[in-house]
Order: C-alpha cells, then sequence, then structure tokens
C-alpha cells in the first residue's frame, strides 16, 4: 500500500498524533509533510509507505490558509500562544487594512519567527528563544499570489484569505500586517483549507480514520500529487535500469513520472539524455 492520506488535523493536536494515529490504522511507516502547529488546524498530507520518498518533489506548491489576526497586541511567538501583550486599542480602519494587504503580494522578502524550526549556528530557533538566547533570523523570498481580507469579527480581529507558496510564514504575515498598520498583530487561528492537490474535499478526519474499516477509499495515489511529464518503460528497459544498465532516450533534461508499464515506479530525471531513478516508490 502506497500513495497519501490527507488526514485533517483539529485545533489542538499535534502533526505527530495525527500521523500517529494513522500509522497505527495502517500498520505501516507514514511521513507528513508542512507541519501544522498544535493550534492550527487543517489539511496535513501524509505519505504512505514508499510515497514519503515523494514530498522533495511538492515543496513548491500552493497552499491556501484562513487566519485570523486581532491588531493591538504584540506575542513573542507571533500568536496567542504565546507571551501576549496588549499594545493599544488595535483599531484600525477596514479600508486602510485592504490598501495594505496589497503590499505583501508578489515575491517578498519576510522574518521568520525566532519561534520557528529554522536553524542558529546548528540549533533550532524555537530551542534558542526558550532558552531566552537573543537572535535574529535573515530575512527569506516567499510568495504571496493572494491576500484578502473576508471578514471583520470584531473591533480589532479580521479574517483573511491567504494564498501562498511553500515555506511562507502567516504569523510573520501578522507581523508585519501590523506594522504596515503602525499598530501590532498576532495570529489567533489558522486553518489551512488546500495544499496542492490536497483540501478538505479529499481528506478525512482523525477521528474518521480511526473508525473507518476501509481507510483504502481515501488513499490518493502516489502519482496524481506530482505534474511531471509521463516516461512509460518496457520490461526491458525497465530490467537495464534496475541492473545499473543507463539507456539514452530522446527527452529534454529534468524531472519525469516513470512507469514500468502501467506501474508507478517514481521520479526520475534526465541529464544529457540518460534517465535515472531518482526516488523509488516501487
Amino acid at each position: 500500500m502506497k500513495g497519501f492520506i490527507n488526514v485533517i488535523k483539529p485545533e489542538g493536536m499535534s502533526s505527530a498524533y495525527a500521523v500517529g494515529a494513522l500509522k497505527k490504522k495502517l500498520n505501516l511507516p507514514c511521513g507528513h509533510m508542512g507541519t501544522l502547529d498544535p493550534m492550527a488546524s487543517g489539511v496535513l498530507p501524509v505519505g504512505v509507505g514508499k510515497a514519503s520518498r515523494l514530498f522533495d518533489y511538492l515543496l513548491d506548491k500552493t497552499k491556501t490558509y484562513i487566519a485570523t489576526f486581532r491588531f493591538g497586541y504584540d506575542s513573542d511567538t507571533l500568536d496567542i500562544t504565546g507571551k501576549v501583550e496588549k499594545v493599544d486599542d488595535g483599531l484600525v480602519d477596514e479600508s486602510a487594512v485592504k490598501q495594505a494587504l496589497k503590499l505583501f503580494i508578489g515575491e517578498i522578502d519576510q522574518v521568520p519567527p525566532n519561534y520557528s524550526a529554522k536553524c542558529v549556528d546548528g540549533k533550532r530557533g524555537y530551542q534558542l528563544a526558550r532558552s531566552g538566547v537573543e537572535f535574529s533570523l535573515p530575512p527569506k523570498k516567499v510568495t504571496i499570489i493572494e491576500f484578502e481580507l473576508i471578514n471583520r469579527l470584531s473591533d480589532s480581529d479580521f479574517q483573511f484569505k491567504i494564498v501562498c507558496k511553500g515555506g511562507t510564514y502567516i504569523r510573520s504575515l501578522a507581523r508585519d500586517l501590523g506594522k504596515a498598520l503602525n499598530t501590532s498583530a498576532i495570529m489567533t487561528a489558522l486553518d489551512r483549507t488546500e495544499s496542492g492537490v490536497f483540501s478538505y474535499e479529499n481528506g478525512i478526519t482523525v477521528e474518521e480514520l480511526k473508525s473507518t474499516p476501509d481507510i483504502e477509499k481515501y488513499l490518493i495515489p502516489a502519482d496524481s500529487v506530482i505534474s511531471f511529464e509521463k516516461v512509460v518503460l518496457t520490461n526491458e528497459q525497465a530490467t537495464r535500469i534496475l541492473n545499473g544498465l543507463f539507456d539514452e532516450y530522446p527527452l529534454s533534461d529534468g524531472f519525469y513520472r516513470v512507469y514500468n508499464g502501467k506501474e508507478f515506479w517514481g521520479v526520475g530525471k534526465v541529464e544529457n539524455k540518460i534517465l535515472k531513478i531518482k526516488s523509488y516508490v516501487r
């Protein structure tokens, strides 16, 4: 059994617990991509068996979030789970918010939160932050495709839809939007509604996966989550590759989905017309 199960993680549960529930159900190795903090909810793609080897080819996929920001507050973690401090009354003009959102569309420089998995001198940022070490992380390039105000929940709480590329920190967007409006802001809720081909529509909740007798119906085929061009090998060609014999193929350099007949083998890479399998899932 190999492929992906799109687990819908609830707020308050760790990503590790959600993956553990699936491992227990299947009694197979599983690995997840794109960790969700316990306070966040939403889609958590989990690779079953050797399908986890394909995660490296999914890192650039588009993600969609529904996030709530509270203006007028600051936090060491940039969200509601940290040491929260009120800075001002958080009264921001709705039209000013909409105008400020335009500043973040496209490729921007973003400083990750100190409470993150980013490494500083061999240690995780959150480890240093919890130890009281003062440090700063360098900015990184991230891409914001859409940043839309969808609801005003109270005088200081606003809900946004954010479509972005991988590597974007939504907590950092809250901080930076607050600065753009001459105040502070923290994230109080986060729901990841889409991650590439994974969405609520093809997902299963943790409680459902524990109780369903037919978990395989939620299995998303491994080859359906990557968009590389397809290459179909004959049995003879496949055997030669397995034996370390690499033939020339009339293909451009790049990555391909490789099949032996109808069986998906994994991702291959062509360089100078030579095809080699980089990630086997067979």
